[in-house]
C-alpha cells in the first residue's frame, strides 16, 4: 500500500467517526487508528527514501543534461572558432592571390613595354640602314643613268662630227 491510500484510510476513520454532541471533537478507535499511523510511520521512510531515489535520478540526469550541454557549447565554440580561422585562411589566401595577379599584370605589362621599346628601336635602326641603303641604290642608279647618257651623248657626238681636219 502506498503512502496516500494509508494517508486517505485515516482521514476515512476520522471522518466516519461518531461526534461528540455540541463539540467539533468525536470518538474514533484509538487502537485502529495508532496501528493506521503505525503502518503509515513504515511506510514513510520507504517512500521518502523512493522520493529521495527519484530525486538523485532527477539530479543526475540534470547533470547529465548539463555536461551534455557544456559539451554541445564547448564544441559550438571549437566549431565556429575553426569556421572563423578558416573564413580568415581564405581570405588571407584570396587577397594574397589577388596580390600575386596584379604584381604578375604589371610586370607582364612592364615587360611587355620593354619588348615594345626594343623591337621599336631595332625597327627604327633597320629603317635607318634600309634608307641608307635605298638612298645609296637611288645614287647609284642616278651615277648609272648618268653615265649612259653621257655615253650616248658622247657617242652622238662622235657619230655626228666630222672628221678632224688633218686626219
Amino acid at each position: 500500500m502506498e503512502l496516500k491510500d494509508k494517508l486517505e484510510e485515516i482521514v476515512a476513520q476520522i471522518e466516519s467517526a461518531r461526534a461528540m454532541p455540541m463539540s467539533a471533537s468525536c470518538i474514533v478507535n484509538r487502537g485502529q487508528i495508532l496501528g493506521l499511523l503505525d503502518e503509515l510511520r513504515d511506510l514513510i521512510p520507504a517512500e521518502v527514501q523512493r522520493a529521495e531515489s527519484l530525486l538523485e535520478e532527477r539530479d543526475d540526469v540534470v547533470a547529465d543534461g548539463r555536461r551534455e550541454a557544456d559539451r554541445i557549447i564547448e564544441d559550438a565554440h571549437a566549431q565556429r572558432a575553426q569556421l572563423i580561422s578558416e573564413t580568415e585562411v581564405h581570405q588571407a589566401a584570396v587577397a594574397e592571390a589577388a596580390r600575386v595577379r596584379d604584381e604578375a599584370d604589371a610586370e607582364a605589362r612592364q615587360m611587355r613595354q620593354e619588348v615594345d621599346d626594343y623591337v621599336d628601336t631595332k625597327l627604327a635602326n633597320f629603317e635607318i640602314v634600309l634608307n641608307k641603303t635605298l638612298a645609296a641604290v637611288l645614287r647609284g642608279r642616278e651615277k648609272l643613268h648618268g653615265r649612259h647618257e653621257m655615253e650616248q651623248l658622247a657617242d652622238a657626238q662622235y657619230d655626228d662630227e666630222e672628221p678632224l681636219p688633218g686626219a
